[in-house]
């Protein structure tokens, strides 16, 4: 089985040819030479489509096609009984379902583009499934015979009488002041069906800004009065899209706490979540989606969470037999020691400082660093972490102590991005990279571990957040730079995704012999990417101390015992792993004071 996909933002059919058969992707084609139908040009569209049960899958027209717009892929055969949504012909497409469990809290990880929101707003009711038939999409009654014999005929039958109610927490919770107006108290007040509101304000930590107007909160201020606002409405299913976004760890794990208290009461919680520690503390079972970004994706079968996040890492599928990625992600068990940078050549010494922001006052403590070195910064939001960016960059100031070196050259991706350019992502990149930018090193090292090839064409202003934050590091990255500064470089990307890209920051700033900061929430990056790490305490919004880079598993000890929790690392993947609250194993480890890891060993 084929399925053939059309970009229509890259293809320009109108300016391939003179006439409709000199088309490339329809002139190179075989089949159409000897006369068949496999491709045809929609009159009213002007687009070609590829009839997929007429291609051979030779693939001639993709190599034919000058802007990149088509691709063939070829899918198991047995995946024909398993269409669950197309968006239109030579659009992409989902196959399979995520199952419902009341109780449960499921999660779905898997690279963007796949299809995770597409579930979510199936089952959300905001879409109804076509089963593959855009052109000639079904009623109700073939929809659930369609699904008969699994959790889902019972499901979109009561889906499809309206005997759900459904809420769902969006993705871009930064928009929020643009559809919901006043004070977060009116707010969360007029949608507390529950009457939890008061409860919620506790365990989110919201009583510092619960009187202040939604126009003037950050972004991890937003992302809790979002999630705030869908867990006090009264509902069967519960959806969040990105939870953790904007939050610290201390954060992450409130909201984890409040969605397992939603599943106590028996009602269903589905996660789409990139931060894989977070994903593995909150959820009891995980669906793997894979596929090819914007083509395709496929649900796996339900996996428990910690099999599932294994797989996800290794890459294959044992129960379906699909491998879906050719290497493993391991992490590192014993990570650089401190003192394993003496010797090195020093980049920078800094002396104490001390920054003052309004009522917020920083004090950071004397430090070095080497070339090639990356330091993780690490603490609680609130505490300075990105006024210590911008003291590094220069942008800011300090009230006590000297500057950074102003010799050196910083090059800063800032945590919010807002971009005012009117070209294409080619140009962006192209206005600092110059001539190197059509170089093979240069392809190697940013523009493939960026995803950067299929997006180049395309307008800055029309691409997604993500999608825009993987261009934006990679502009940091094309920037010839001693220092580079990234404030949380992860968000709204895919947890794959994540992990290539620090990979990839940190090979560039090792072989430009430079250094990286890197001000980071999500501790499977921090782990994977830090040979340092900078740990900030204090008083949230109040005081911050910034101690100087020391090696990573004594930061995150300090780290972790200052928000009192610990991780273990995972016997097969050596991916870390956080201990539920209380547990033996975390009383064991903070007794030892072994708050980071302690070494792995078999699981029961």
């Amino acid at each position: 089985m084929r399925i053939a996909i059309l970009d229509r933002d890259r293809c320009k059919s109108k300016d391939c040819a003179p006439n409709i058969k000199s088309v490339p992707c329809v002139r190179g084609c075989p089949l159409v030479r000897s006369g068949a139908e496999a491709i045809v040009i929609d009159e009213d569209s002007i687009y070609p489509r590829v009839i997929e049960t007429v291609c051979t899958g030779c693939a001639i027209c993709v190599k034919k096609c000058p802007f990149k717009a088509l691709s063939i892929t070829n899918i198991a055969e047995e995946l024909k009984t398993d269409f669950v949504h197309r968006y239109g012909i030579g659009m992409f497409t989902l196959f399979r379902m995520p199952v419902i469990k009341p109780g449960k809290v499921i999660g779905l990880i898997g690279p963007n583009g796949v299809g995770k929101s597409t579930a979510l707003r199936i089952l959300a009711g905001e879409i109804k499934p076509n089963l593959g038939k855009p052109e000639e999409p079904p009623d109700w009654e073939e929809i659930i015979r369609h699904f008969r014999g699994n959790e889902l005929q019972n499901y979109f039958k009561s889906l499809s009488e309206q005997n759900l109610k459904l809420v769902h927490k969006p993705q871009y919770v930064t928009k929020l002041p643009e559809v919901a107006k006043g004070q977060v108290s009116e707010l969360l007040e007029k949608v507390d069906e529950r009457g939890v509101v008061k409860n919620l304000i506790k365990s989110l930590s919201m009583d510092k800004f619960f009187d202040r107007d939604l126009s003037v909160l950050s972004g991890g201020e937003l992302q809790r009065v979002a999630i705030a606002a869908v867990v006090a409405r009264e509902a069967d299913i519960y959806f969040f899209d990105e939870p953790s976004s904007f939050l610290d760890i201390k954060e992450r794990l409130e909201i984890a706490k409040v969605l397992h208290e939603l599943a106590d009461l028996n009602k269903t919680v589905l996660i789409v979540e990139h931060d894989l520690a977070i994903t593995d503390y909150l959820s009891d079972y995980v669906h793997i989606l894979y596929g090819e970004s914007g083509v395709y994706g496929i649900v796996s079968h339900l996996h428990g969470v910690r099999e599932g996040i294994n797989i996800y890492l290794e890459g294959f599928i044992a129960d379906e037999n699909i491998r879906f990625r050719d290497e493993p992600i391991r992490f590192l068990l014993n990570p650089i020691a401190s003192e394993g940078w003496e010797g090195t050549e020093t980049m920078l010494e800094f002396g104490r400082m001390e920054a003052d922001l309004g009522n917020f006052h920083l004090k950071t403590e004397p430090g070095k660093i080497h070339r090639g070195e990356v330091i993780g910064i690490v603490g609680e939001n609130g505490l300075g972490k990105s006024t210590f960016v911008k003291l590094l960059s220069g942008e800011l100031k300090p009230s006590v102590g000297d500057p950074i070196d102003s010799e050196l050259k910083v090059a800063v991706k800032p945590q919010y991005l807002n971009i005012d350019f009117d070209g294409t992502v080619r140009d962006f990149l192209q206005s600092v990279a110059g001539k190197n930018y059509n170089t093979s090193l240069y392809k190697t090292e940013v523009i493939k571990p960026f995803g950067i090839e299929t997006i180049e064409d395309r307008y800055i202003k029309e691409i997604s957040g993500g999608e825009l934050q993987k261009v934006y590091i990679a502009r940091t990255l094309s920037t010839p730079a001693d220092l580079y500064l990234f404030d949380e470089p992860s968000a709204y990307i895919d947890s794959l995704a994540r992990l290539s890209i620090t990979k990839a920051i940190k090979r560039n700033i090792q072989n430009k012999k430079a250094t990286g900061f890197i001000v980071e929430h999500d501790i499977l990056c921090v782990d994977f990417l830090s040979d340092s790490l900078m740990v900030f305490t204090g008083q949230p919004g109040r005081e911050g101390l910034a101690y100087p880079p020391i090696g990573l598993q004594q930061g995150m000890n300090l780290f972790l015992k200052g928000v009192e929790i610990t991780f273990r690392r995972d016997p097969r993947t050596g991916r870390p792993r956080i201990n539920k609250f209380g547990s033996e194993l975390d009383r064991k480890q903070k007794k030892t004071g072994d708050y980071y890891y302690i070494s792995p060993k078999k699981e029961e």
